[in-house]
């Protein structure tokens, strides 16, 4: 399987190229698998980066977003992505920058005359976290909620599509979308995050496999093997190698990325997620990378508009009727 990644290069300058012709022209493809980075900034504004978004694109079209951080908003609309089209939404967790703009997308999608229901997952709550169904309840619950006049997402009003809301409380993988006409199934697993109940995402699309690593210290131990072998796999580093126990309790250092990148074998390793803070020591950081991973390595940006430039990657696709 051949794929094609567009970035700036920081370590490694790799392109593969896509059978199609036109690959190389556009984000996305017309055909095949594009996954591209709408946010890879994080909580701090201090670098001109969204917070975390990932637009997974299918044959042109905008079918799974995962995590819809401040500013990912304005980057789903640059791109040209359509909420009519969207089949999935995964919310790795409830922190601001992974999460804030969710309302906003569901405001837009009250103009687009979508009626087939949005499937939604994320995790279960903690003391300190709502689970995914009381977090949007407090956005749009009829009589409560803080932006109630989009309840019609909830309560049945036919003029808004229905979120169909699954929450992961346990660490063994579910299955939270499978849509056979379209070939797209997203798994998750719970993630260590310090005391913020987390996600990861399995997303496949036929044979394609991209796997989003999420917020996480590393330390689970099952997760190499739910991120086994796929043609991406996408982590986030905003903490360096001497990062407090405190940070390390929310974030895998590097050597830790390396690690499970090492054993999970994906085909090529996106990094994400960076602070003016977290990219003062990214070269140092890479280089740890490299130690642990022998494959593709890409520094994510954000788009900024145009064509899948800064960040994302595009995954050659199985052939479908």
């Amino acid at each position: 399987m051949t794929y094609q990644v567009f970035h700036r290069i920081v370590l490694i300058g790799l392109i593969f190229l896509l059978p199609q012709a036109d690959a190389a022209e556009q984000c996305p493809p017309t055909s095949g698998v594009a996954v591209q980075v709408l946010g890879s900034g994080g909580p701090i504004a201090d670098d001109p980066r969204a917070s975390s978004g990932y637009l997974v694109w299918v044959d042109g079209r905008s079918r799974v977003l995962i995590d819809a951080g401040g500013g990912t908003f304005v980057r789903f609309a640059e791109a040209s992505a359509q909420f009519a089209d969207l089949d999935f939404v995964g919310l790795s967790h409830l922190h601001v920058d992974h999460s804030t703009d969710l309302a906003a997308l569901l405001k837009s999608g009250y103009f687009s005359k979508r009626s087939r229901e949005l499937r939604l997952a994320g995790p279960t709550g903690s003391d300190r976290f709502p689970g995914l169904q009381a977090f949007l309840d407090r956005l749009l619950d009829e009589n409560e909620g803080a932006y109630r006049y989009l309840s019609g997402y909830l309560n049945d009003d036919e003029d808004l599509p229905q979120l169909h809301v699954t929450e992961i409380s346990e660490s063994t993988v579910r299955t939270v979308h499978d849509d056979r006409v379209s070939g797209i199934r997203v798994d998750a697993m719970r993630v260590p995050h310090g005391i913020v109940p987390a996600l990861a995402f399995r997303v496949q699309v036929d044979d394609t496999v991209i796997v989003f690593g999420g917020d996480q210290n590393g330390t689970n131990s099952d997760f190499p093997a739910f991120a086994s072998e796929a043609d991406l796999l996408l982590m986030h580093m905003p903490v360096p190698e001497n990062a407090s126990a405190a940070a390390r309790q929310l974030h895998a250092p590097p050597s830790k990325i390396a690690d499970i990148a090492g054993r999970a074998h994906p085909r090529s390793l996106l990094l994400s997620h960076f602070m003016a803070r977290s990219l003062r020591t990214l070269d140092e950081n890479l280089n740890i990378i490299r130690r642990g991973y022998s494959g593709p390595v890409i520094v994510a940006e954000d788009f900024q508009g145009r064509p899948c430039i800064h960040g994302p990657a595009t995954v050659g696709r199985a052939g479908r009727p």
